[in-house]
């Protein structure tokens, strides 16, 4: 078939230029709701906040933590089919929007309701976001550095949770309400900036091929790979993608839900596996609280939070080189064991509650959210929208996206009353999620092109359990 194009690109960036220009605004979306996550977890252990929500209990701390997280669970289903139908450019724009507008509740509310309410609204914005950066990041991103650029992102997301923390802790300083206003307000400011941005972005070339705006599709393509119409390799990629959407059509298989599960099951599973797991494992959205029950008090805890969250975020450097050298597979094997070997620690020293547990169990968090941020921080976020056919990535991802976010209620939920209840014990129970997350078993992906993932993925069961894969 003919490959349509204009005689010239419209855009002044282009190539690598516009492709980093693309993942600098579509990372603003990862940055909100890192920020959104860790900014609540020094708030709330400040004494103008308690004071403002009259001493809540942990029952209440939690929900509003928590809520979040069920909001961004409903529209990370509903992405499924946004994103299919305005494209990834137009939902990016209203995640953006609506987060927005759930900061600026959060910022000025009058009370535990409304406050309830704005995270809810938020929890809309961030289940879009979450859903739509990583697939349309995939989606523009050549195949060797697909997973450098992934990595990258979440990186982002990390200094988003740090700048949180920070800010927090700075302003824990204010002896007034605006201690915590002025932390949720933030997130406007930057939610705003990412509206802005997104609107000044290409759409995903996929997307624009799968709705048959072939011209357009073609146009994105050739600007990535230089800005030349007439290049080899820009038509080669644009070729490639119209046969895999024609391919697709010519099975008439629809695009349902039902449809998806029936034919790539495996890989739905593992994409809502990987995302399960990732949460189960993770202590940092209640640091502070992690930190006091070491002994670490007050502005002390949160002090300690910021500290590990500069490692945190170093930490998430090395897969920028790594995951498209070694693979993914090595660096998800690899950072479950550090983590088990660390949270194990963590909860013994708290056990053993000495006069050096304090400084202890800060080296054991730091030692575990160093491996977290290498491994199953980031991979969980590049996995889904690799593996999964153009066809059904939004609905795929979709789901594994509300995984994470239904686990991540779950673990915000319960977190506060497990403290409290079994002490110590709690982080011998994330210990053994690690050890979970070893043994199963996730294909390698490293260099797949996108539309040539079918060849990885033969029959046979779901999950391997009990076997451990060669690193290669």
């Amino acid at each position: 078939m003919a490959i349509p194009f204009r005689q010239k690109t419209r855009r002044k960036l282009v190539g690598h230029q516009l492709l980093y220009a693309i993942s600098v605004f579509a990372s603003l979306g990862v940055f909100l709701f890192g920020y959104d996550q860790g900014v609540m977890s020094g708030v709330i252990t400040g004494p103008h906040f308690l004071k403002f929500f009259d001493n809540p209990d942990a029952i209440n701390v939690g929900t509003m933590v928590a809520v979040l997280e069920i909001g961004a669970f409903v529209t990370s289903i509903g992405a499924g089919r946004i994103g299919d139908l305005i494209g990834r450019r137009g939902t990016l724009f209203s995640g953006a929007v609506v987060f927005t507008i759930g900061g600026a509740i959060q910022a000025f509310t009058i009370g535990f309701r409304t406050m309830v309410l704005g995270r809810l609204i938020s929890g809309f914005g961030v289940g879009l976001l979450s859903t739509i950066v990583p697939i349309y990041q995939s989606e523009i991103s050549p195949p060797k550095h697909r997973g450098a650029l992934a990595c990258a992102e979440f990186t982002v997301n990390i200094v988003g949770y740090s700048v949180s923390v920070w800010t927090d802790y700075f302003c824990s300083f204010i002896d007034s309400n605006l201690s915590w206003r002025i932390p949720l307000f933030i997130q406007c400011v930057v939610g705003a900036l990412l509206a802005a941005g997104s609107l000044l972005m290409p759409e995903s070339p996929r997307w624009l091929i799968d709705t048959n705006k072939d011209e357009q599709g073609m146009e994105v393509i050739a600007d990535l790979h230089g800005g030349d119409v007439h290049g080899t390799l820009a038509k080669a990629e644009f070729q490639e993608i119209k046969d895999k959407v024609l391919t697709e059509r010519a099975l008439g298989e629809g695009r349902s839900y039902k449809t998806m599960w029936k034919k790539y099951q495996r890989r739905v599973l593992l994409a809502m596996s990987s995302q399960a797991f990732a949460q189960l494992v993770i202590i940092s959205y209640y640091a502070p609280r992690v930190f006091e029950e070491a002994g670490w008090l007050g502005r002390q805890a949160i002090l300690m939070t910021g500290v590990n969250s500069i490692v945190y975020i170093l930490s998430t450097f090395p897969p920028w080189y790594l995951v498209d050298r070694w693979g993914r597979r090595p660096i998800l094997l690899s950072g479950a064991v550090v983590m088990s070997f660390a949270l194990g620690f963590t909860g013994y020293f708290i056990y053993l509650d000495k006069s050096w547990t304090p400084d202890a169990v800060v080296l054991t968090v730091i030692i575990f959210n160093a491996a977290f941020g290498y491994s199953w921080g980031p991979i969980p976020w590049l996995y889904p929208p690799e593996i999964l056919p153009l066809t059904f990535r939004v609905k795929g991802v979709s789901l594994s996206t509300a995984t994470n976010w239904a686990f991540n209620w779950i673990v915000g939920q319960m977190t506060p009353y497990l403290q409290d209840m079994i002490t110590w014990r709690l982080y011998f129970m994330h210990a053994f999620f690690c050890l979970c997350s070893f043994v199963l078993v996730y294909p390698e992906t490293k260099g797949v092109p996108l539309e040539e993932m079918d060849y990885i993925f033969g029959e046979g069961a779901v999950f391997t359990f009990l076997s451990l894969p060669k690193l290669y």
